[in-house]
């Protein structure tokens, strides 16, 4: 993405918020500075993994999320039986970079799963997620049949009164969602909160009744992500969830990073092209109580690389 895109973004989200005022780079907020932790990180330029490194050492650095002991799941896109270069699941390359992360903070083990769409273990092996994440480290489990999954109550929910979620996620003391950003036909946003479809069962309840209702109750859920980390580098703008080739695709070179799932969405909606008021489940959720949707309440810091 050249400087001209880049800015086109931002200024989309500046409209949202006057945080992001300057063209320039702003000063990182390293673990050690007295300084503000900031809500929200925006990151251009890159790979994937070393917009992670950016991304992190602003949010206070990996082991502010991940400590030693912990058992730790990262919950990528692996939804699709497409190679990474179609663009319909997270980049293998970052899911890698932070499990390997993870194992160096001192975590007890890394699991990673999604319940996909199509079959598995295609998804799984064409994705290049299972390969990738196996050698960084990571214990790659299914998540294809109800013995993975325990009942839950989710108390705030206004249609989603239960839910089957998959155990690795009820079990975890710090849990990494990171999402691919992308077009989707029902939801018309795949990002933070659409990516945690893929720890329950039954999505076909959420398409059957009311999905970004669906979506925005299951946000409220008392095991949430610790962190969310949304992969924007090559974007599907049409024709999602799956996409038809890498003609759907823009390079954007983003990466998103916050604890706040909804305002990462917000974030991430600017990139999509799309308003956040187009994308009902944001407002649900924030209605909700799950996060904040207003950017001009927030920090936000801006890394260029």
């Amino acid at each position: 993405m050249d400087r001209r895109s880049f800015i086109a973004i931002t200024a989309a989200l500046a409209a949202k918020t006057s945080i992001l005022k300057s063209q320039n780079a702003p000063t990182i907020v390293s673990p050690t500075n007295n300084g503000p932790i900031p809500d929200l990180v925006a990151v251009r330029g890159g790979l994937p993994s070393q917009m992670f490194d950016r991304a992190i050492t602003a949010l206070g650095g990996i082991e502010k999320f991940v400590k030693k002991g912990h058992k730790v799941v990262v919950k990528p896109n692996i939804g699709w039986a497409r190679t990474p270069e179609e663009g319909a699941n997270t980049s293998p390359e970052l899911v890698a970079h932070i499990v390997d992360l993870c194992l160096k903070a001192g975590a007890k083990e890394v699991k990673v799963f999604d319940h996909t769409c199509n079959e598995w273990q295609q998804s799984y092996q064409l994705s290049g997620i299972e390969k990738a994440a196996g050698r960084a480290g990571a214990v790659v489990i299914p998540a294809n049949t109800t013995s993975y999954y325990n009942e839950i109550n989710v108390p705030k929910g206004k249609v989603l009164k239960k839910a089957l979620v998959h155990k690795a996620w009820l079990e975890a003391d710090s849990i990494i969602n990171v999402p691919i950003l992308k077009h989707h036909g029902g939801a018309r946003m795949t990002s933070a909160m659409k990516n945690l479809m893929g720890t329950i069962w039954d999505r076909r309840y959420y398409h059957r009744n009311d999905l970004h209702q669906c979506i925005a109750d299951f946000s409220t859920i008392a095991k949430k992500p610790t962190l969310n980390i949304v992969d924007a580098y090559n974007v599907m703008m049409r024709n999602g969830p799956r996409g038809r080739g890498t003609g759907d695709l823009a390079t954007k070179k983003f990466l998103l990073a916050s604890t706040d799932i909804v305002a990462i969405d917000v974030a991430a909606s600017s990139i999509l092209g799309a308003e956040p008021s187009d994308i009902h489940y944001i407002k649900a959720a924030n209605e909700l109580g799950s996060g904040n949707s207003n950017l001009k309440e927030l920090k936000i810091e801006r890394i260029s690389i």
